[in-house]
Parts: structure tokens; C-alpha cells; sequence
């Protein structure tokens, strides 16, 4: 049985953001808290992740049988869905048995072209399960969800510090040009983003500073701090911090700091803390990491 599941990029091209952020007491952080898990248990979250299987060029089979090239779960599709074509570039679905009811928004699909570079991937639907094509680099997987996953089934919810109003900092934002950020991830590929600049902040009277990657009006932050492998998770966390609107000042609030995708499913991989984001001390706020999840 060739069954490929390999994890695939979560980095911060597919993760829904989750600034949310305008206020920042307490109040705020419940409902802050509750749009995050809305988010991983909705239909595009990351707890129904099923696999994810990279393409050969030419003819890749799929379906729950054993012996297909991509192995869907057995418990939820029919042994044969049909074959999954690349070539050039382009990707396809053909030879879609008739016992294979395939959709697409509804509407019944029995092959066609599935995937071209700068054009919408269409979701496919068979069952519980929920499919489509991303590219990454110079190669193409199909990544795979399951609504009845057992990650789903099985979450028993996302564990939290106290609120700590002393982690709420107003921060200054430094701007950089021309700077890339060289990220590996935990599968220890290695790839480079580009970094606006800088946040610079002060813990306890001390001074420092976390280097950004951009997500639209907002700044993505990976980080790692002492309480990593202890209290929270070892390969680091996760912070949004919006753009600044007039001058330098921003704010930072580490209650906001949440778990990398990889924390709730094996089908994920996450971009590590560069070393510059290691902070030398604890940020004891925002998410926890329990074995249960």
C-alpha cells in the first residue's frame, strides 16, 4: 500500500487571522477567544485536516482502497475515485467511476480540470471528505479535510493562562527594507518571507524586539519564549499585532499569542521562531499546550 500523508505548509498563507483586534481588556479576549475556536472547529479549520498528498507527474490514483496512490480514509469513500492527472502545470480529474458521487458547489462533477496556477482551486466533495490542489514551490498535493474527523470529535478545547493585563504593551513599530526573513519549518524545509520590520517593546523594564512577516493590515509574528516545551509549545507561537495607523505605536497583547496548527493535527507543518524571536524570558499569556489536543 502506498499511502502518502505528509504534512503540509500551514504557514501563514492558509491560516485565518485572527487579530480581531480593536479593544483589549478582558472582555475582549473572551470574545477574541471564542472567534478562535469558531474558527478551528468551522469547515476550513484546521481540525478536520485528513492528509495531504503530494502528486507525481502523470497519473495519481485516489480513493479509499488500498493500493491507490492517495489513500482517502477507508471509512469515508469508495475505493476508487477516480485518477488525478498532472501535467505542465495543469492538474486533472478523470475517470471518476460511476459509484463515485463527486460535487462541486453542489453541483455533480465527473472530471474536468482541477487545478491551474492563478485560477480559484475548486473544492471536491465526496462524502465527509472535503479536497482540493495547492502548489507548493514546484510541487502540487492534494490537501485533504474530513468533517467527521476524529480531531474533531475528540477536541476538548483550548486551555488558556489568565488574563494578563501587564502583557498588553504599546510597542513601536520599526520599519525595515529589503529584508527576507529565512524560515524553517517543522519539517525542516526552508523558505524565505519578506519582513516589513520590527516590533520593539519593553517586559519588566527591558527592552525587545520581534521581527514580522505581513498579512494585509496586519503584522504576523512567530515566537518562541522560555515557557516553550513547559507550559506552552515547544516550537513557539503565534501573534497577530495590527499595522500602525498614525506614527510608530502599536499594540502588542501576548494574550492574543495562539498555537500553531500543528498543536491539534499531525497533517499540519508550522514555521518555526527565527532566532531573533526567541525571547530569553517567559510570556506566560494567551495559549497553552496540553497533551490532550
Amino acid at each position: 500500500m502506498k499511502r502518502i500523508i505528509i504534512s503540509f505548509l500551514a504557514l501563514v498563507l492558509f491560516l485565518p487571522s485572527l487579530g480581531f483586534a480593536q479593544n483589549f481588556d478582558q472582555s475582549e479576549f473572551e470574545i477574541w477567544k471564542a472567534k478562535r475556536l469558531k474558527s478551528l472547529l468551522s469547515e476550513t479549520g484546521w481540525l478536520n485536516l485528513a492528509g495531504l498528498y503530494w502528486l507525481k507527474d502523470g497519473n495519481n490514483t485516489i480513493g479509499g482502497a488500498d493500493g491507490n496512490d492517495c489513500q482517502f480514509p477507508t471509512e469515508h469513500s469508495v475505493g476508487k475515485l477516480g485518477n488525478i492527472y498532472l501535467e505542465k502545470g495543469k492538474v486533472y480529474l478523470k475517470d471518476v467511476p460511476a459509484n463515485a458521487t463527486i460535487t462541486v458547489k453542489g453541483v455533480p462533477f465527473s472530471g474536468g480540470l482541477i487545478f491551474e496556477e492563478g485560477k480559484e482551486s475548486p473544492v471536491l466533495v465526496h462524502q465527509s471528505l472535503r479536497w482540493f490542489i495547492i502548489k507548493r514551490g514546484e510541487k502540487y498535493a492534494i490537501r485533504l479535510r474530513d468533517l467527521e474527523s476524529e480531531y474533531v470529535k475528540n477536541f476538548k478545547g483550548i486551555e488558556y493562562f489568565p488574563f494578563q493585563s501587564n502583557l498588553v504593551l504599546k510597542a513601536k513599530f520599526v520599519p525595515t527594507k529589503g529584508r527576507k526573513l529565512k524560515i524553517v519549518d517543522v519539517t525542516g524545509r526552508v523558505y524565505e518571507e519578506e519582513s516589513p520590520g520590527k516590533v520593539v517593546f519593553n517586559v519588566a523594564g527591558k527592552e525587545y524586539a520581534l521581527l514580522a512577516t505581513q498579512e494585509g493590515d496586519q503584522l504576523f509574528i512567530v515566537f518562541g519564549d522560555t515557557s516553550n516545551k513547559h507550559e506552552t509549545y515547544g516550537g513557539g507561537r503565534f501573534l497577530y499585532v495590527d499595522m500602525p495607523k498614525n506614527g510608530e505605536e502599536v499594540i502588542m497583547d501576548f494574550n492574543r499569542s495562539y498555537n500553531p496548527p500543528c498543536t491539534f493535527t499531525p497533517y499540519a507543518t508550522c514555521p518555526l521562531p527565527v532566532a531573533e524571536n526567541k525571547l530569553p524570558i517567559q510570556i506566560l499569556a494567551g495559549e497553552k499546550y496540553t497533551s490532550h489536543y
